[in-house]
């Protein structure tokens, strides 16, 4: 079984497209299907069907998929052996984040990384949880930043680095803004504005509602992300419960206001989770050490 044939099974696999593969493996068409056609060959099953003009993996892709992204996987890392006793790491680091993480608690860190580190080359991406952690466990990320536990999988390896408290936010000139402290009663009939379904900032709301009681945070719309969500609440739409990092920065500017409840101590703790057998490889060893000294005196 040869690897340049794993790689093109693999890409056709993601794209589910032939064409779309030999593009990003500057193959010709032709030579992409070919490889398929001999790895078939070789493992005498199909791998692939056509169901009304379709691509799709037949149950055998499907299997063999987890292989290939193990396989590739592990070769890349072989790759780096050779550079694992450098003084200086080098070669890419690919981290990921839900948005907040990405827009404020990472790139204090990347700042400082990159400047002992400047070899690097550094990427970042943004997701949901569950994007984020398959693409860990794919490999396509280093590691990621979420809230809440990483899924129970010998694969990752997971540090909380600090608990994240959930403010109560509001527009300026809410009522609240009145009070010198603001309990969980003080929210009966307010209007809350909360993210989609599938998002972690959703499951805190859900969690928060089910401690507090519908009665008391009645759900006016869902937002599609944090920043649309902040906007809204600006705008006087509703109210919302968001991580205290989210809204600093529009607290101090004026332009929103975040009170913590006195009778309930809403919190989610921050995670960073990576691939297991990535450790030893100097990028990320550099990277997990200076995040875990630096990030939770940074937010």
């Amino acid at each position: 079984m040869e690897i340049r044939h794993l790689k093109s099974f693999r890409a056709v696999a993601q794209s589910l497209s032939f064409t779309k593969a030999a593009a990003e493996l500057h193959y010709a068409q032709s030579s992409v299907t070919e490889q398929i056609q001999a790895l078939e060959a070789e493992l005498g099953t199909k791998l692939f069907e056509r169901s009304n003009r379709k691509l799709r993996l037949t149950s055998a892709g499907i299997r063999l998929r987890e292989y290939a992204d193990q396989v590739l996987l592990l070769i890349d890392e072989a790759a780096t052996v050779g550079v694992l006793d450098m003084q200086e790491p080098t070669g890419a680091l690919a981290i990921g984040g839900l948005e907040t993480f990405c827009t404020h608690a990472i790139p204090p860190v990347l700042a400082e990384y990159r400047a002992l580190y400047g070899k690097v080359n550094v990427s970042v991406d943004v997701g949901n949880r569950r994007e984020l952690y398959e693409s860990v466990r794919r490999g396509d990320l280093d590691v990621c930043f979420t809230f809440d536990a990483p899924p129970k999988d010998d694969k990752y390896a997971s540090r909380v680095l600090f608990q994240e408290r959930l403010l109560v936010t509001t527009p300026v000139g809410h009522r609240l803004s009145r009070q010198e402290r603001v309990h969980a009663a003080d929210l009966h009939g307010e209007r809350f504005l909360a993210t989609q379904r599938g998002c972690g900032f959703r499951e805190m709301f859900d969690k928060a509602m089910a401690q507090l009681g519908p009665e008391s945070l009645r759900l006016e719309a869902e937002v599609s992300g944090i920043a649309p969500l902040r906007a809204c609440v600006a705008a006087g739409m509703g109210l919302a419960l968001l991580p205290e990092m989210a809204v600093r920065s529009e607290v101090e500017r004026g332009e929103l206001l975040a009170f913590p409840l006195q009778d309930a101590d809403f919190r989610a703790p921050a995670t960073m989770t990576w691939r297991r057998s990535r450790e030893g490889v100097p990028s990320l060893d550099r990277f997990l050490a200076l995040t875990k000294k630096t990030v939770a005196t940074r937010i």
